[in-house]
């Protein structure tokens, strides 16, 4: 076993832990790796839990038709570009209701089949239900390098844009447990400020010099109208 297998290996045992963690699923659609990023993920004892279906779609016309890649994509920027590796995870990740998705396309080589993209190009989709983006290198190897050497940074872009989401996520539910904080210390100020002005209209209400406490004369009453007042 080389030492890249051995590093794809332990990429894929890194992403899936994260994938397990959160109770995920993932799906795969690849190109010009046929089949070796879904090897690696199967790999992994207890992947059905996880690890439903993927798409081997090697030429053009699998990418349209299973894919639901766009026709003019590919002959505008070719079946190697950041908007078909977009597209080809997209499409995987409807069609088996996953929540993430890769993509691999790439020129392995030894040759660049008449395209100006140079052998060892690689594009790697990567999409959920919320985002989607493509990563992109240059591997110098031979075919067989260049595949596993493709399977290998797309793990690792995976699990760099894993993260990034993860954190993105965290930042976003501290934003709104801080806003959630402030419009209740809003409302706890404005509860503190209405009982300072009921207090006060209680203080300075004109009734209150008049108060009675049921003794006596009610107030404002001459009571000796009472004792003055002859009754035959």
């Amino acid at each position: 076993m080389s030492c890249m297998d051995e590093d794809v290996q332990a990429a894929a045992a890194r992403l899936v832990r994260r994938i397990k963690e959160g109770g995920h699923s993932i799906t795969v659609a690849e190109s010009c790796t046929g089949g070796l990023l879904s090897s690696a993920f199967t790999d992994i004892a207890g992947a059905s839990a996880w690890f439903n279906q993927a798409w081997i779609t090697y030429s053009n016309e699998a990418k349209i038709n299973e894919l639901d890649v766009r026709p003019e994509s590919i002959e505008k920027k070719g079946a190697v570009s950041a908007e078909v590796a977009i597209q080809m995870a997209q499409g995987a990740l409807k069609k088996a209701g996953a929540d993430i998705a890769i993509s691999i396309t790439g020129i392995a080589g030894p040759k660049n089949d008449g395209t100006h993209k140079k052998v060892g190009l690689v594009y790697v989709g990567i999409a959920s239900n919320n985002w989607a983006n493509a990563e992109s290198t240059e591997i110098g190897g031979n075919r067989a390098e260049n595949k596993i050497g493709f399977v290998h940074f797309a793990l690792l872009s995976t699990i760099k844009r894993w993260d990034q989401a993860m954190a993105q996520d965290e930042e976003q539910l501290m934003e709104l447990e801080r806003q959630k904080a402030e419009k209740e210390a809003e409302r706890i100020q404005f509860e503190l400020d209405r009982a300072q002005r009921e207090a006060a209209a209680r203080e300075s209400a004109p009734w209150q010099d008049d108060s009675w406490d049921g003794e006596g004369a009610p107030p404002g009453k001459d009571s000796s109208l009472d004792n003055e007042a002859e009754w035959d």
